[in-house]
């Protein structure tokens, strides 16, 4: 009997060694060179600025570190945070998949990114917005507000469709770069007018089955609850978990052009890999063309205007803390509210993915230089010295 408990124990210590060594392997190779980010991670948990944290450094077509501390929940009873946690990546939907769509449908030649808006919704013309166009949507110089209001409380997409389309101008279109939900509330509807499916559906056939993303999707199922970092508390005092954090898309049902999606630290690297080699032109199954990719991730913003954004993402505006100080100015990337980040640099074939739910339990604290410095931190491990 006791040599049968010690053989046990020994097939057991040696799946365990197996296990570690494969598990390890990717930043045993790295030799503690990303032992800063690890830091940084650490000590901005332990300062309570998140509940954890997943980070995710891509560099030459592979993850070369990743790293998951702290919890995935503190209430109403502690979680340990993995690499398989779910997160509500909020703005992040806006480029990786609102504006992904539309510019397949430029690629198809169902609209073009210099079209108004009116043209499609003649509606929307209200207020002096028939002249904004597709592209002012797309680089947030519509001249559009923040929000729609949401100082009563309406619910339901047809209300919140309702308000898009009515909205005011806050600037003449054109004029000033001003990051507004609504400009991507209308071009999620623009992706449904014409890509002939609700969002959630166009984006599942069109990009996430594509890419192979097989843990991401709106509305996730109330199976996948367990694996999902909660945000905060709702305004009935329900803790939010599987369910969208962001106000507006909450009220519209789960799913808008601004917020929405969840994902995961593997689905979210499988993307980021995916869009930097068809940018570099290697084989990839990202669901675009390499020239109209150029156009996402180039200035796109108009004429004469200095806070730059292709179509989609950030380039250099007062939001790109999250480049760092190293990483390359024509890198792009974009944040989301409840404490996500992904960063892409393709001069450097790098990426830096963050994931927490920051805004967990009651609100949260700021991670917007943690997300730079870590970025930082990242770019001089992979031997970058100065942006270019």
């Amino acid at each position: 009997m006791k040599q049968h408990v010690s053989l046990q124990r020994r097939h057991f210590l040696l799946g365990s060694a197996a296990l570690c060594v494969t598990q390890v392997a990717a930043c045993a190779r790295s030799g503690g060179r990303f032992d800063e980010v690890d830091g940084l991670v650490r000590n901005a948990i332990r300062k309570g600025q998140a509940p954890g944290a997943v980070v995710a450094i891509g560099h030459d077509e592979q993850i070369v570190h990743r790293f998951v501390y702290g919890k995935r929940a503190l209430v109403p009873a502690p979680e340990p945070l993995t690499w398989d946690t779910h997160f509500d990546m909020a703005s992040l939907t806006k480029p990786t998949m609102t504006a992904l769509a539309i510019m397949q449908l430029v690629e198809r030649q169902k609209l073009r990114v210099d079209d108004r808006v009116s043209q499609y919704f003649p509606e929307f013309a209200c207020n002096g917005k028939g002249d904004i166009s597709v592209r002012l949507l797309l680089t947030h110089y519509s001249g559009l507000p923040p929000d729609v209001p949401l100082n009563d409380p309406w619910t339901g997409k047809t209300e919140g469709v309702q308000r898009a389309m009515t909205s005011s101008l806050i600037n003449p279109p054109g004029a000033k770069f001003v990051y507004s939900d609504v400009n991507y509330i209308m071009l999620g509807l623009l992706v449904e007018k014409l890509g002939g499916l609700p969002l959630d559906q166009y984006v599942r056939l069109n990009i996430l089955d594509p890419l192979g993303m097989t843990a991401s999707g709106y509305r996730p199922s109330s199976d996948l609850q367990p694996l999902i970092a909660p945000t905060q508390y709702d305004e009935h005092g329900v803790m939010l978990r599987g369910v969208v954090h962001d106000p507006t898309a909450r009220r519209m049902g789960g799913v808008a052009g601004h917020a929405g999606l969840f994902s995961d630290a593997s689905d979210m690297s499988v993307y980021a890999q995916a869009l930097l080699d068809r940018l570099k032109g290697r084989p990839s199954r990202f669901p675009l063309r390499q020239d109209t990719l150029l156009l996402m991730t180039t200035p796109q913003q108009p004429a004469g205007k200095t806070e730059l954004r292709g179509f989609g993402w950030d380039i250099n505006t007062h939001y790109s803390s999250p480049r760092g100080d190293v990483f390359s100015h024509r890198s792009f990337g974009h944040t989301g509210f409840t404490g996500t980040s992904l960063w892409i640099d393709p001069d450097s074939d790098s990426y830096v993915l963050i994931l927490t739910n920051r805004v967990h339990p009651a609100g949260g604290q700021s991670v917007v230089q943690l997300r730079h410095d870590i970025a930082t931190a990242a770019g001089k491990a992979l031997g970058l010295s100065a942006p270019v």
